[in-house]
Formats: structure tokens, sequence, C-alpha cells
């Protein structure tokens, strides 16, 4: 039976870098390496280290002996509670410094690739209120503060509607302003809570799988369009009328006013129908000459702006001349494969999720797209011989694998196919840098360009240049 870890507390540690996964990095004096949560690189710090997994010690903050010229104050007054937003401690330019370090580090550890080129990062223009979806949950067990627990500050309703606590899946931290989706949002989220305290409506009890109102889903364009999605746990058509008729009469910004009913273990909307309630059960969002409709369904990416940056710096990556066939692989709702479109002669999406490609090709009409074609299936099946026969070989290959990356099979059939470039945009750079070095042997990684899509979190963006050998 192994022995239970003895805390233990370290003083005078310098934090010198951070993990992948947003933490930051100390070492002791005998060489032993701490992570520690809310510290950044610069940072004197004292710590405790309470467990050890994998040879690092994981450990709690204790204080901050000495500042790094780095850290700031954070904005927002639930920094450090809500779960979100890691760096809020950090100048941006520092966050950019080592979002690229991270990217470059996975690269090497873990794929041993080194770019032929490596171009700097690419830095949001807007470092708050730069998402366009956010989802909230409401719980009638919020998270208490240690000042409501101890009896100084009042506890005036337990009602949450926000974030979950981190390590506390049952409890909610109560957001008033976020900092991350702009306005209408809190406003539409606050007023969504006053109103169902004032009428007495029951917040969701997520241990024991009751009461009325469950999540809050709200999405925006950069045209000012707005989507409201309401979760209920139950059916009250009396109370969710009123409800939904309060938000269409005093928010007119609200284009797809929608709601479901939801009485299954999770929050998970996919299954499930999805009922409009007032005006389109979609919102349209411009990306240049292009436009999309955005369902409740839809991936888009998160970050509007960015989005059209990272499509750009795939573009110019795969350098098109106007007579290629493209493959898009991974295309979700087909934006790389309409961006690119009009840039070569032909572009095939291919994507597992049926309503995603549904979608694609609707927007495809929308914008006049007639060189783009769509198929569902799952890629390591789909994406065979066969799929090459019908639509012809393959001159360059975009994909934009989810975090867990290519199946080993989608990589076995790019060898196979062999075409001139591979352009692998990545939100995960270290399974980007596992399928890096199983494509190798047929291919040179030309050039790789970070792009910031999260900013005061540590996810980041790469995209990737393959050349073939």
């Amino acid at each position: 039976m192994p022995r239970k870890f003895k805390a233990q507390t370290f003083e005078q540690l310098q934090v010198v870098d951070i993990s992948a996964k947003g933490a930051g990095v100390a070492k002791t004096a005998t060489g032993q390496v701490l992570f520690v949560p809310g510290v950044i690189p610069g940072d004197l710090i004292t710590a405790t280290a309470y467990k050890k997994r994998k040879g690092v010690l994981e450990a709690k903050l204790q204080r901050i002996e000495k500042p790094s010229p780095d850290r700031i104050t954070p904005v927002c007054s639930y920094f450090g509670n809500c779960g979100g937003c890691k760096w809020q401690n950090m100048a941006y330019p520092a966050q950019l410094a080592f979002k690229q370090n991270i990217v470059q580090q996975n690269l090497y550890k873990i794929g041993h690739i080194t770019p032929e080129e490596t171009l700097p990062i690419k830095g949001a223009k807007a470092d708050y209120f730069y998402r366009n979806k956010m989802e909230f949950s409401f719980s009638n067990q919020r998270w208490l503060s240690p000042s409501e627990i101890e009896g100084s500050d009042p506890i005036e309703s337990k009602n949450g509607l926000g974030f979950h606590k981190p390590g506390l899946w049952d409890k909610v931290v109560d957001i008033h302003k976020c900092h991350l989706q702009a306005d209408p949002s809190n406003a539409i989220r606050n007023r969504i809570k006053a109103y169902a305290e004032e009428k007495g409506l029951a917040f969701f009890d997520p241990k024991n799988q009751a009461g009325f109102l469950r999540s809050l889903m709200i999405r925006l364009t950069s045209t000012g369009e707005v989507m409201v999605l309401l979760q209920f746990f139950k059916e009250n058509q009396a109370e969710r009328t009123a409800l939904l008729g309060m938000l269409q009469k005093e928010f007119p910004a609200i284009k797809s006013l929608l709601y479901c009913i939801n009485n299954k273990g999770n929050d998970s909307i996919y299954d499930q129908t999805i009922d409009c309630f007032h005006g389109r059960p979609y919102i349209v969002e411009k990306m240049g000459a292009l436009e999309f409709e955005i369902t409740a369904k839809s991936f888009y990416q998160t970050n509007s702006t960015q989005a059209e940056a990272l499509y750009q710096i795939a573009a110019d990556f795969a350098g098109l001349q106007g007579d290629e066939t493209v493959y898009d692989l991974y295309t979700g709702t087909g934006t790389i494969a309409q961006f690119i479109a009009h840039q070569c002669q032909k572009v095939v999406g291919i994507e597992a999720v049926e309503e995603a490609v549904e979608a694609a090709r609707k927007n495809a009409q929308r914008n006049k797209i007639e060189n783009a074609i769509f198929e569902a299936g799952d890629m390591k099946v789909c994406f065979d011989d066969d799929f090459i026969q019908r639509h012809g070989p393959a001159d360059v290959v975009i994909t934009d694998p989810p975090r867990d990356g290519m199946h080993p099979k989608v990589v076995e059939q790019l060898c196979n196919i062999a075409p001139k470039k591979i352009v692998y945009v990545s939100c995960n750079s270290a399974t980007q840098a596992r399928d890096l070095a199983l494509l190798s042997s047929h291919y040179k990684v030309a050039r790789s360009q970070a792009v910031d899509m999260f900013p005061q979190t540590h996810h980041v963006e790469n995209v990737v240049l393959l050349l073939r050998r």
C-alpha cells in the first residue's frame, strides 16, 4: 500500500515556466518540479505541495513573495473562482510569448519537429469580450464565498446562474458581469435571473435532478444578432411562455429565441429537439463576403474576428492557384471550405455530424458557391479509396480535427494519397505534434504559426504547412 503523501511547504520558489494546462511551473533547489495554479513566470512564491503525480508535485500557493514584472491585476471580480480566464493576472504580450513557446515545445518534445520557418503568433485584436457563444448553468445551491460561509456577508439567495466551480460539479459561481462576451449578454443573463427569483421559478438541483431552469446559451454575431436558448428540466407551459415572452419584449436584438425540454442526465443539446419560440431558428454571421446561418447546434469558431484571421493564415499556407482539388477534412459546417472555395477548382469537405453537413450545404447555397461538395461520415471509415475515386486525387488537404487529433487510419490514408501540401489546423498542438511525427517520413514541416483565439486562457491554435518530400 503506497504511503500517504506528506504535505511540504517550499519558500523562495522561482516560477520559471507554465505547464500545458496553464499552471505555473516552479523548481526547488533539489530539482523537484511543482505545478502551482494562480502564479506566472517571474513570481517568487511560497507554496505547499499536497500531492505527487507522475513525478511532479501539485501545490497550492501560500503567498507571493515578489511579483513577476508581467503580473497585472485581473479585471474580473470572479478571477480564481469561476475556473475560466486563468491568465487574467498576466499581461497580454506575455501570454502570447508563453503560448508560442508551448506550441514550439510540444512540436519539438512530442513530435521531434522543428519547422523550417516559425512565424510570430497572431494575437487577438480584442483580449476581452471576444466570445460569440457562452453557456451558463442554473443551480439552487450556488458556490458560497468564504465570507458568506463565515457569516460576515449575508446570504440573500442560494440560487446561481453562471459557471460551474472547478472541482465542484454541483456548485455554480453566480456571475453578474462576465468579461468574455459583449453586451447584451450580461444584461440578458441578469434579467433572466432577476425575473426567475421574482417569480419564484425553481433553479436546477443537479444532485436530486429536479427544478425548472437548467441552462442558458447566448450566441452573438458581429452584425448584432442575438440567439438565446433556454433549457428547461421539465415543461411548465405557463411559466415557460411568460419567461420567454418577457425576453422577446425587453430584448428586441434577440432574432432567435429558442428553448428545449431536457430531463436527461446531462446538459448536452445535441440529442434534443430545439423549439423556436420567436424569430428564426438561426442567426446570421458574416465573414468577409460570406454569410453563415448559425443554429443552436452549429459549430462555429467562438472568436469570430480571430476565426477570419485563422482561416486567412490557412489559405495563405495553402497558396492555391485556382486549378487545385482540395479536401477539407473535419469540415464542420464548411467554413474553411467556403472561405477558400473561390481560390481553387473544387473543394470537398467531409464531416461526421450529419446536421453540420446539412448546414454546410445550405450555407454554400446561400453564398452561391457551386464548387464545394460536402459528405457526412466517420472520417476513419469514409475517407477511403472509394472517396478518392469519386472526387479525384487531392492536390492540397486542409485538416482541422478535434482536440484528439487525427485517427491513425486518416494519417495513413494521407500518406497513401500523398497530396503536394497539407495544411494542419489544430486546437491542441500536443496531438498535432503526434500526428506530424507520423507524417514525417512523407512530409516536412515547412511553416508554423500559432493563433491566439482565446485570450486570458492557455488555449492556442496552431497552423502548420507540410510539403511532400
